[in-house]
């Protein structure tokens, strides 16, 4: 066997490593009885699918999940670790910290998230320190991890309410600082807008984060 022949055998047989799918968490904060959200998440599902990420999803409302105590208990004594144990909240928190993308679906409520949501969020003080750093000329906490996941969030509202998006939409935005969020996104909606509206906006409002996970930004 020659060199060159050799060489083109030695190129052959190397074989590229595919790139690991990305991660979506969703939570779905829809309260017992409510179905508004359903053709929501069902629009955010396919748009994800075609963007070609893993997704695991919670409906919160059929999840164990107890209030967080306030005893910060996961800063000071077990790092990391909520100390509420039999219930989902670590599990929920280890998918928010291993996820690429966080989405969080709510109808809005006082300009804020459903109480299942915000049991949640609460529960996710975990993932970061109790230390603090100035961001921008403001204080926020330390990182925990080296990494944290792009936050996005989709908000039902049943009638059109001018003073609750404006509300909501600088909550999402500054809990993704919190975060440490490296993209964030937001997307307030009609409740009962038709399927294609809704994946309409959804695929707009969502795009940056749309984007991130499909691999089309960096």
């Amino acid at each position: 066997m020659d060199d060159d022949s050799q060489l083109t055998l030695d190129h052959e047989t190397v074989h590229p490593a595919t790139p690991p799918a990305t991660r979506t968490l969703v939570l779905n904060g829809a309260l017992p009885g409510d179905e508004t959200l359903a053709p929501v998440e069902e629009a955010l599902l396919a748009l994800l699918r075609d963007a070609g990420t893993d997704v695991r999803g919670y409906s919160m409302r059929d999840v164990p999940l107890a209030h967080c105590q306030g005893c910060f208990e996961c800063w000071t004594t077990s790092p990391g670790l909520c100390k509420t144990d039999g219930d989902a909240g670590r599990e929920i928190a280890e998918a928010m910290i291993g996820s690429d993308l966080m989405v969080l679906l709510t109808p809005i409520t006082f300009g804020g998230y459903s109480s299942e949501i915000k049991k949640a969020m609460d529960r996710s003080i975990c993932l970061v320190l109790p230390f603090f750093r100035r961001v921008g000329g403001e204080v926020h906490h330390r990182r925990r991890y080296r990494r944290y996941p792009a936050l996005a969030a989709g908000g039902i509202l049943r009638e059109p309410d001018e003073e609750q998006e404006r509300i909501f939409r600088p909550l999402v935005e500054r809990n993704a600082r919190n975060m440490d969020s490296p993209v964030t996104a937001v997307c307030v909606l009609p409740a009962g807008a038709p399927p294609a509206v809704l994946r309409d906006r959804i695929e707009v409002d969502l795009e940056p984060v749309l984007d991130r996970v499909a691999g089309r930004v960096a």
